[in-house]
């Protein structure tokens, strides 16, 4: 018995050794992946356009907690065929050229994109029922300026209020705007979005949806109704939606993006001295300024300041900009 229990068998009655691959370092390169896009996201499933084909997907397990968000261009591999019960598998998100963020409020460190690869916001707001809300509006038009988006007004329900009220305000940012009303002519609208990726932001009752109907006859967003007691709009837009407009008549293909209503706009991740980027002939004169000025109406010796003393500086544009600058820190409405 003695001999049994020797150091040279101590393999044969110590607990079996684990016999796994080793675990490599190469990754598959998928060589086969096609390209498409995400027009809306639901639950972790993702629909994408393939080729024309609305194709269902899932994100691989490589991408980790990478979000993927409608606008992005994916790769993907599987059943692509777009049948019933066909599943695809997103292997790579390729770098996006614009990225429209928010945070939940000022003070939260944490981001969301809300879509990617647009080209321009389009901050829908009514003229009336509900009132419009400037201080949502100027916060929007901030998130735009930071992604590098082209911002466009749209005002609904022109026929409950006149624009210039509220246009007056927003001119001398030169950002472009559109007017419409229910049942009104949208030619200007739809020049105004042709050949470009939208997206619609706006408080819930502003009429985005029915604005999406109107330019997308088969959309089906659904509508709502504003609150009489409360001045707000219901929440219909569930998720948010990519739509291809209709091609015009000697207009380029473009897309819309619906997204849900907004009651906030967090920016806690714009920077002053990115917002002041986006405009190039204030920009210029902000040069000389103290280290870490915020460009605002309390900073000692802003070059702002001294351009407008020496009558080089638009006092309205300049205004108008420091408006948009406070409204990084405004969060009530």
């Amino acid at each position: 018995m003695t001999g049994r229990y020797s150091t040279h068998d101590i393999e044969h009655y110590d607990r079996p050794r684990r016999r796994t691959r080793p675990r490599t370092k190469e990754r598959p390169s998928y060589d086969d992946a096609v390209q498409g896009r995400v027009v809306t996201v639901d639950r972790g499933r993702f629909t994408l356009l393939v080729d024309d084909v609305v194709v269902l997907a899932v994100k691989a397990r490589p991408l980790g907690r990478k979000g993927v968000v409608v606008g992005d261009r994916v790769r993907v591999v599987g059943d692509t065929s777009g049948d019933e019960g066909a599943l695809a598998r997103i292997v790579e998100v390729l770098p996006r050229t614009t990225t429209l963020r928010r945070t939940a409020d000022d003070d939260d460190p944490v981001e969301r994109v809300i879509v990617s690869n647009a080209e321009q916001l389009v901050v829908v707001t009514a003229l009336a029922d509900p009132d419009p809300q400037p201080r949502l509006l100027d916060r929007a038009l901030v998130a735009a300026y930071d992604a590098g988006m082209a911002p466009l007004l749209c005002l609904t329900k022109s026929d409950l209020a006149d624009p210039e009220t509220l246009l007056s305000t927003y001119r001398s940012l030169g950002v472009p705007w559109v007017v419409t009303r229910r049942g009104g002519d949208l030619a200007e609208v739809r020049t105004a979005l042709a050949g470009r990726t939208s997206v619609l932001v706006g408080s819930s009752g502003v009429g985005k949806s029915t604005l999406v109907n109107a330019l997308v006859p088969d959309a089906d967003r659904e509508v709502g109704v504003v609150n009489s007691v409360t001045g707000r709009g219901r929440h219909t837009s569930t998720s948010a939606f990519m739509l291809a407009l209709p091609r015009g008549e000697g207009q380029e293909a473009g897309w819309i993006i619906d997204t849900p209503g907004i009651r906030s706009f967090g920016l806690a991740h714009v920077r002053p001295e990115d917002l002041i980027g986006a405009f190039p002939d204030l920009d210029e004169m902000t040069e000389d300024c103290p280290r870490g000025c915020t460009h605002g109406d309390e900073e000692p010796e802003c070059g702002l300041d001294v351009a407008l003393a020496e009558g080089q500086a638009d006092p309205e544009r300049v205004a108008s900009f420091r408006r948009l600058l406070a409204a990084r820190s405004v969060s009530d409405y």
